[in-house]
C-alpha cells in the first residue's frame, strides 16, 4: 500500500502542487520562527555573558540626582574596595541620556537607546569595556568619545566637532576616539557617548559620585568571598551580586523576552496551517472522487476499507514530508531574512551563528506532516465506506442528503450558541471577555460547517446580474459555483477565515484610533507639544527658553509631580502647569468654580477624582509634598477629566520648591498666528536646534498618540498575510482541479458553440463569485466580532463610539475580487486550451 501511495503522488503531483505550497508556507512560517527566535535568543544571551565575563561582583545603586540624600557610591568606597585581597579593580559606573544627530541633523536611535557614560581608563589608560578604532577616551571637559556606528551615521571625525544633547541645551564638544563596544543600546540602533568622568557625574548624577561600580578579580580569587567582603562597605540602599548571577538573569529575562515573541508569532503560523487545513482536505476530497473507479477497483480485487483508508493517509504523509523538507529550508532563509531586516529598520542582533535547534526540526517535520494527514483524514475515511459496486457505477462519490443534514444541524447550533455567547459577552463589558472569546470560536466553527448551506442563497443574489452582464458566461459560473456546495465551502471557508480577521482587526483598530484621535482633538489646543524623544525630563531650560521665543502666545509645563492626601495611603497625580497659559493649550470643561484660582495657590481636581474623595470647590485639603513639608490647598475648581493631564492642577511655582529636579514631561505652546513654518522654526531655534527634542504640532501630536493603533493594525496585516496567500492557493488549487474534473462538459460546451474566451470567462467568472462569497461571509463575521470586542473596552477608553470603516471593507472586497481574478488565470488558459474531442472522449 505504501507503494502505491508514492506512486499516487507521483501520478497526481500537479494536483496536489497547491496542497505542497500551502504546506510548504506553514512550515516555514513554523520552522522559520523557530529558528530566528532561538538565534535572537543566543546572541544576546552570549552578548550579555561576554559583557559581564571580566566582572566579578557588580554593585547598583537608585541614585537619584534630585535627592541629595539618595545613596550613591564615591571614590573613598572604591578605594576601599580596591585594597580588598583579591580585587584587581573597581570602577565606577553613571549614565543618563545622551544624543547626537545623523548627517541629516535627526537624532541617531530612538530616545531610549541613546545612551551617555562616563570613560573610566585603569592605570593603563585603557577602559575595558570599549576598544577604540581610532584615536582615544575623552580625559578633560569638552571631549567625548562616539561608538563606531554612530560615528558613521553622523560622519563624524577624531578632532571634529559633535553636538551632544542632554536633558540640558545642546553643547559642542571635540570627538576624541571612536570605539566599539557589546552595548546593548548600540545594537537596539541607539548611540553611545562618552564623557571624562567628572563631566559625566555632573551631568548625570553629583560630582564626585557613581550610580553603579564594577570589581575585577584577580586571578585565583573566588567571586563569591569577593562578594562577601564588597557588601559591608557599601551604602545602605545599595546592591551587590556576582557578574555570574546578573548574566543569569540577564538570560532568563531574554527568554521571557524571546518566548513572548515566539508565542505570537507561532499563533499567526498556526492561523495559517488552520487556513490550510482546507485547501488539503479540498484537494483529497476532490482527488477521491476523480478516483473513484480506481478506488472501486482496488477494494474489488481486494483492499479492504482500512487498506483504502491508509493508503490515502499515507499519499497525505507523503505529500506532508515532501513539504516540510521544502517548508523547512524555506524557512531557514526566512530566519536569515529576518535577522539582515532588523538591521534595515535599525536594530542590529550581535554577531553569532544561525541556531537550528532539534526543537525547530522535529516541530516543522510534525507539523508538516501531521497538518496534512489531519486534513486528509475526513476524505480517506468518506473513500474508504464507498461500496466496490456503488462506486464502480458513478464517476463521483456524492455526499448523501443524510450528512448534509446533520452538517447543518451541526453547524445551526454551533453558530446560534456563539452567536449568543458573543453577544452576552459584549453585554457584560470587560467582564464578559472569556465568554465573547468562547463564543467567537464556536461562532467561527459554526459558520464553516454551515458554509456551503450558505453557499446557494448566497450566490443566487449574485446569479441575475452575471447573467445579465456576461451572458451565458457569467450563468454557468453560478450554476458551477454551487454545483458542490462543499467543495465551493471549504474553497470560500479559507478566505472566510483571513477576512474575519482583518475585519475584525480593522473595526476595532480603526475604531479605537478614531476614539483616541477624538480624544485629542477634543482636549487639545495647543500648536505644538515639545518633549524629550526618549520620553525623559525636559530641562527647566527649555521652558524658560520658549517663554522667551518670538511669536509664543501661551506656554504651559505638564510637570509631573506627587501629593499625598493626609489620611490616605495612595499618592495622588499632579500637574504643575502655568495659570492662564492652562486654559489656552487645553480644552478644559470647568464643573465649578474657575480655574484663575490656580494663580492663587489653589488647585484644580478633576471631576470623577473629586467625588472619589468627597471633595468639593472651597474644600481645604492637607497634603504632603515630596520633601515631607505640610501643606493645606484649596479646592479652587472642578473639571471634566483631561487624559493628557493629571487629575490635579496646581501652579508650577507651588510645586517647585519641594522638587531639587523639575520632572518636565511636556512643553505646550500656542503661537501667535498659529501653526505656520516660520513659528516652528522660532521653537526650534529657541531650542538651541536640539536633535533630542521632538517637536509635534497638531497633526504631529494626533499621529504621536494614534500611531500606536496604526503600527499594531499593520503588523497584524502583515502576519495575517501568510493566512491569506494560502487561501488564494486554495483558491487556484480548486479551479484547477474542478477544470480537470469537468474537461468532459467543457468540450461539449465548446463543441456546442462556447469559445475560448467565453470559456475564460466562465472560469474567471467562477473564481470572482467564490473569492467575493468567502470575502462577504469574513467581512460579516469580522464585523460582528469587531463591534463586541470593542463593546468590552468600551468602559475604558473614553468617547469610544464604533467606527465602520467602509473605505476598508470596500477595498478587502475588491481585493477579494481581484485574487478571484489572478487566482483563475492558470485554470482559466488550461480549461480553454483543452481539445473539444480529447475532452468529450475523457472519462
Amino acid at each position: 500500500m505504501f507503494r502505491t501511495a508514492v506512486r499516487n503522488v507521483l501520478a497526481h503531483k500537479a494536483r496536489l502542487l497547491m496542497t505542497v505550497l500551502a504546506v510548504m508556507l506553514g512550515v516555514a512560517f513554523v520552522s522559520g520562527t523557530l529558528v530566528f527566535t532561538d538565534t535572537l535568543g543566543n546572541a544576546f544571551r552570549n552578548q550579555s555573558a561576554k559583557s559581564y565575563d571580566d566582572v566579578a561582583v557588580a554593585i547598583q545603586t537608585w541614585a537619584d540626582p534630585s535627592d541629595e540624600d539618595s545613596a550613591a557610591i564615591d571614590e573613598a568606597t572604591l578605594e576601599k574596595i580596591r585594597a580588598l585581597d583579591g580585587v584587581e579593580e573597581a570602577t565606577g559606573r553613571v549614565s543618563g541620556f545622551a544624543g547626537v544627530a545623523d548627517t541629516d541633523g535627526k537624532l541617531i536611535g530612538n530616545g531610549w537607546s541613546n545612551t551617555g557614560a562616563n570613560f573610566a581608563p585603569g592605570d593603563d589608560g585603557k577602559d575595558a569595556q570599549y576598544t577604540f578604532t581610532d584615536g582615544t577616551g575623552p580625559v578633560k571637559d569638552g571631549q567625548i568619545a562616539l561608538d563606531k556606528e554612530s560615528a558613521s551615521k553622523g560622519d563624524y571625525h577624531v578632532g571634529g566637532p559633535v553636538r551632544v544633547a542632554t536633558n540640558g541645551p545642546v553643547k559642542e564638544y571635540t570627538l576624541s576616539g571612536i570605539f566599539t563596544t557589546e552595548d546593548g543600546a548600540v545594537n537596539a540602533g541607539g548611540s553611545l557617548v562618552l564623557f571624562d568622568t567628572d563631566v559625566a557625574q555632573q551631568l548625570y548624577l553629583r560630582p564626585g559620585k557613581f550610580a553603579d561600580a564594577t570589581v575585577t578579580a584577580a586571578a585565583g580569587a573566588s567571586d563569591q568571598e569577593l562578594l562577601d567582603a564588597v557588601k559591608p562597605l557599601l551604602p545602605e540602599d545599595a546592591e551587590a551580586r556576582t557578574g555570574a548571577a546578573l548574566a543569569a538573569d540577564d538570560a532568563r529575562m531574554t527568554e521571557a523576552s524571546v518566548k513572548s515573541l515566539t508565542t505570537m508569532l507561532l499563533v499567526f503560523a498556526g492561523i495559517s496551517l488552520f487556513v490550510g487545513v482546507f485547501l488539503i482536505a479540498n484537494t483529497f476530497t476532490m482527488l477521491i472522487a476523480q478516483r473513484t473507479r480506481e478506488l472501486a477497483l482496488m477494494r474489488a480485487v481486494g483492499a479492504t476499507r482500512k487498506q483504502v483508508k491508509w493508503a490515502i493517509l499515507m499519499e497525505a504523509g507523503v505529500v506532508g514530508l515532501i513539504a516540510s523538507v521544502a517548508g523547512f529550508l524555506l524557512g531557514l532563509g526566512l530566519a536569515t531574512g529576518l535577522r539582515s531586516a532588523m538591521g534595515l529598520f535599525g536594530g542590529k542582533i550581535p554577531a553569532g551563528p544561525l541556531v537550528v535547534s532539534p526543537t525547530a526540526v522535529v516541530s516543522a517535520f510534525a507539523v508538516g506532516v501531521l497538518i496534512t494527514v489531519f486534513a486528509a483524514w475526513l476524505p480517506a475515511r468518506r473513500a474508504a465506506k464507498i461500496p466496490p459496486v456503488a462506486a464502480m457505477s458513478s464517476v463521483h462519490a456524492v455526499a448523501t442528503t443524510k450528512s448534509l443534514i446533520v452538517r447543518n444541524a451541526i453547524g445551526g447550533v454551533l453558530t446560534l450558541f456563539g452567536s449568543a455567547a458573543i453577544v452576552a459577552g459584549a453585554v457584560a463589558g470587560s467582564d464578559g471577555r472569556t465568554i465573547l472569546g468562547v463564543g467567537a470560536f464556536f461562532a467561527l466553527v459554526g459558520v464553516i460547517v454551515l458554509i456551503p448551506l450558505l453557499s446557494r442563497p448566497v450566490i443566487a443574489l449574485a446569479r441575475p446580474l452575471l447573467s445579465g452582464v456576461f451572458g451565458i458566461s457569467g450563468k454557468l459560473a453560478a450554476q458551477n459555483a454551487v454545483r458542490n456546495p462543499r467543495r465551493t465551502g471549504a474553497t470560500a471557508s479559507a478566505l472566510a477565515i483571513g477576512l474575519t480577521l482583518v475585519t475584525g482587526i480593522s473595526v476595532l483598530g480603526v475604531t479605537l484610533g478614531q476614539a483616541v484621535d477624538k480624544e485629542t482633538t477634543d482636549n487639545i489646543k495647543a500648536d505644538y507639544m515639545v518633549s524629550m524623544a526618549g520620553g525623559d525630563s525636559l530641562d527647566a531650560s527649555a521652558l524658560t527658553a520658549l517663554r522667551k521665543a518670538d511669536g509664543v502666545d501661551a506656554v504651559s509645563p505638564q510637570r509631573s509631580a506627587w501629593l499625598t492626601v493626609d489620611g490616605e495611603e495612595e499618592e495622588v497625580s499632579a500637574s504643575g502647569v502655568t495659570p492662564g497659559d492652562i486654559e489656552k493649550v487645553f480644552n478644559l470643561k470647568t464643573v465649578s468654580g474657575s480655574l484663575s484660582s490656580l494663580k492663587d495657590g489653589e488647585i484644580a481636581v478633576d471631576r470623577e477624582t473629586a467625588e472619589s474623595y468627597g471633595w468639593k470647590t472651597g474644600d481645604s485639603v492637607p497634603i504632603t509634598f515630596e520633601d515631607d513639608k505640610k501643606d493645606n490647598l484649596k479646592v479652587g475648581a472642578l473639571y471634566e477629566g483631561n487624559q493628557f493631564l493629571s487629575p490635579v492642577l496646581v501652579d508650577e511655582d507651588v510645586v517647585a520648591p519641594h522638587e531639587s529636579l523639575a520632572d518636565i514631561r511636556e512643553i505646550w505652546l500656542t503661537m501667535d498666528g498659529g501653526q505656520s513654518e516660520a513659528n516652528e522654526h522660532a521653537v526650534v531655534d529657541a531650542l538651541g536646534d536640539n536633535p533630542a527634542m521632538s517637536i509635534l504640532d497638531r497633526q504631529g501630536i494626533r499621529d504621536e498618540f494614534g500611531g500606536l493603533v496604526n503600527t499594531a493594525l499593520n503588523i497584524m496585516y502583515a502576519l495575517l498575510a501568510m493566512a491569506l496567500v494560502i487561501a488564494v492557493l486554495g483558491v487556484v488549487n480548486t479551479l484547477a482541479m474542478s477544470v480537470f474534473e469537468r474537461q468532459q462538459e467543457i468540450g461539449m460546451v465548446r463543441a456546442i458553440g462556447l469559445d475560448r474566451r467565453r470559456v475564460k470567462r466562465m472560469i474567471r467568472l467562477e473564481a470572482v463569485v467564490i473569492s467575493l462569497f468567502g470575502a462577504v461571509v469574513g467581512v460579516a463575521l469580522g464585523t460582528f466580532l469587531g463591534w463586541a470586542i470593542g463593546k468590552t473596552l468600551s468602559g475604558d477608553i473614553p468617547g469610544y463610539v464604533l467606527v465602520i470603516p467602509w473605505g476598508r471593507l470596500a477595498i478587502f472586497l475588491a481585493l477579494a475580487g481581484l485574487v478571484g481574478v489572478l487566482a483563475s488565470l492558470w485554470p482559466a488558459r488550461s480549461g480553454a486550451k483543452l481539445n473539444m474531442l480529447t475532452a468529450i472522449k475523457t472519462e
